[in-house]
């Protein structure tokens, strides 16, 4: 996908980009392709993989029509290179996005990212989900949770919900639905108060199928979860 052809599908889905958004959008490819050299943030770094496979494919929500450009505060996990919040972020200004990724060099990219791209209304914290998860300063604040491709539905329901306040939703940006995985979860979703409310299967322009599943929290989340760092992965819930 190249970039003329990333505005016009936009376009069509009544999202005309300015001048400054496509500036912000070359930029970031840029950025990403530079230090991407020195530290490990992708490994698509092709402009018309990263157009169609990072930042289209990181739209998804907002092209979906769960997100639109208003105040919200919005919370990425392991958000690695930006994805999916920074995209979003572009696209809907709006947008107060929150960064918690536990690699201090992609923090550290973030944050000259976000300078280069002069937006505003971002923060970057270094750590983990789990540890952030208890500060009153993070727990139960957001009106959303976005995760792309970071874990199973079992395990980032615990790293996620107790961020979201209550009827907060996470949407999860996975590759493909796998029903098993949701079947899975059920035991982890119960005990956290939060329930699946929809299942999105949709394509990318070029076919790749992907799928958002939004997960709303029902009640507050019990204290001891999120349970201490590695263990949401070594025994999920």
């Amino acid at each position: 996908m190249k970039s003329e052809v990333f505005y016009d599908e936009l376009a069509k889905q009544g999202f005309e980009l300015s001048e400054q958004q496509k500036s912000q959008f070359k930029r970031y490819f840029e950025l990403l392709v530079e230090w991407n050299k020195h530290i490990n943030l992708t490994a698509i770094t092709e402009e018309d993989e990263v157009y169609l496979k990072h930042f289209y494919d990181s739209l998804a929500p907002v092209l979906q029509g769960y997100l639109t450009n208003q105040p919200i505060k919005l919370l990425d996990i392991g958000a690695g290179a930006g994805f999916p919040s920074l995209p979003m972020k572009i696209l809907c200004p709006q947008l107060e996005v929150t960064i918690i990724d536990s690699l201090n060099k992609r923090i550290n990219f973030l944050t000259v990212l976000a300078e280069e791209l002069e937006l505003e209304g971002v923060r970057f914290y270094h750590g983990r989900a789990e540890d952030f998860a208890h500060d009153k300063s993070f727990r139960a604040q957001f009106d959303l949770v976005t995760a792309r491709a970071v874990a199973r539905m079992q395990v980032l329901s615990e790293l996620t919900i107790p961020y979201l306040k209550t009827n907060g939703k996470l949407i999860a940006l996975k590759a493909s639905n796998a029903e098993d995985e949701l079947s899975q979860a059920k035991n982890a979703l119960t005990l956290l108060f939060a329930k699946v409310v929809e299942n999105l299967d949709y394509q990318l322009p070029n076919g790749d199928p992907r799928t958002l599943t939004i997960v709303e929290k029902k009640k507050e989340t019990p204290n001891k979860y999120p349970r201490k760092a590695g263990l949401p992965n070594k025994r999920p819930l």
